[in-house]
């Protein structure tokens, strides 16, 4: 394996799979089956999931409700998702922790960085929940911080494209994919990747981060390999 640790940011509109809202149980399953193979073979593996098919805090605060108490919400849902998919890769047959950015203690450990490469060293999954713990940050941002400080080797966000594009290849056929870019390279053709804060926070610690589409099966292997199906963003 190319990588021995990463850090997979997984959105949670992903987890809706053919539903319009919610968590859909085959899609969980199909996840779940697709990190198995790389666990299997040894690669130790970090996770931050986004809670945008259950509540988002933007759109909340769009809709008049305050953006703090919006984003608070947004960390709940992200929470949810992750009780979800950890389920679904204990189904599988994997050990895992849940660990949030905000206290709940009936269901999940504090966030604590030792604590947490403990636990990767161990051959655990662990779940990042609740974003940074703060409003106004994306899970784009927290599974940047994350991957920092636990030492990951790379940032995988797994997408429904296969890749980053001159333009939305869902609303622009002649979009063409690029299969390297560097950092300043993103900047300078104004191609979005991460939030700004968290696509900065990746540049600045030199961290890569490979965008490839998840909901191929085995792309998740083949892009811990070292094979290209994605598009891989470096200094």
């Amino acid at each position: 394996m190319k990588y021995n640790r990463i850090l997979l940011k997984l959105s949670g509109e992903a987890l809706m799979g053919e539903k319009q809202y919610g968590i859909d149980p085959v899609r969980l399953a199909e996840y779940a089956a697709e990190i198995k193979q790389i666990h299997d073979k040894g690669v130790q593996i970090a996770i931050v999931i986004g809670g945008g098919n259950i509540f988002r805090g933007v759109s909340g605060a769009a809709n008049g409700m305050d953006r703090v108490q919006g984003d608070y919400m947004g960390m709940l849902a992200t929470v949810i998702n992750g009780m979800a998919l950890q389920g679904a890769l204990e189904d599988a047959g994997m050990q895992t922790r849940l660990q949030t950015a905000l206290e709940i203690k009936a269901i999940a450990e504090p966030y604590i960085k030792r604590r947490a490469v403990r636990h990767l060293e161990k051959g655990r999954i662990v779940i990042f929940g609740a974003g940074t713990g703060n409003p106004y940050f994306t899970t784009d941002t927290a599974a940047v911080l994350r991957g920092v400080e636990v030492d990951a080797d790379v940032i995988l966000k797994g997408t429904r494209v296969d890749g980053i594009y001159t333009a939305d290849p869902e609303k622009d056929p002649s979009a063409t994919k690029y299969d390297t870019l560097t950092f300043n390279e993103v900047l300078a053709k104004g191609l979005n990747v991460m939030d700004t804060t968290a696509f900065t926070l990746s540049q600045e610690n030199e961290l890569p981060i490979i965008v490839f589409d998840m909901n191929k099966p085995g792309n998740l292997q083949k892009v811990c390999i070292g094979e290209l199906v994605g598009t891989t963003v470096n200094v």
